[in-house]
């Protein structure tokens, strides 16, 4: 076994993009610290996603520390800034997308039993305070990842990425890819 070259690599990326048939959209509100942006946006770019909604606190993608983080990857996404996360739900279900919470919350579903093979926009709070109540409501559904080890969360920026990954898994399938 050895790694891909470059142009197998390419090739690779552009099979799995070809399989894609829904759109993934985030929301982030209140997530302050610029590193964890920087690397919910290399997430994002990685992951196809269309649309990225900044709202409340959240620190710019174009802060110095984002940038060395998403190492310039924020010019592959449509990003747009909201004054508050309920206009950016707003927004995105008037976008048609089915909106979900990734949230350790009370009702919320197990990610892997969250139905997310449709258009989907994912809305993630503040670091330490998650999201507020109203925001909760205003989403479609709520989500959590289940945890197994003594640490109760994830770092936003990582439960993130498992959150797009699930999202893209149950919407292309797990066909195997030949190369």
């Amino acid at each position: 076994m050895r790694q891909l070259a470059s142009t197998a690599l390419k090739r690779l990326n552009r099979t799995w993009r070809r399989r894609l048939s829904h759109r993934l959209c985030l929301v982030l509100h209140g997530v302050q610290s610029p590193y964890n942006v920087g690397a919910i946006v290399r997430t994002a770019a990685t992951m196809g996603v269309d649309e990225l909604y900044l709202s409340g606190q959240t620190a710019t993608p174009r802060h110095a520390n984002a940038q060395r983080v998403a190492m310039g990857t924020d010019r592959y996404l449509n990003v747009e800034t909201f004054e508050d996360a309920s206009a950016a739900i707003v927004r995105a279900r008037s976008s048609g997308y089915r909106v979900v919470a990734l949230e350790l919350a009370d009702e919320a579903t197990p990610i892997q039993d969250c139905a997310l093979g449709a258009d989907v926009c994912i809305v993630v709070g503040n670091e330490d305070h998650g999201l507020s109540v109203a925001h909760l409501a205003a989403c479609d559904a709520a989500m959590y990842i289940p945890q197994f080890g003594k640490v109760g969360s994830l770092n936003v920026s990582a439960a993130v990425a498992v959150a797009c990954y699930e999202v893209r898994r149950q919407q292309v399938g797990s066909t195997p890819m030949v190369f």
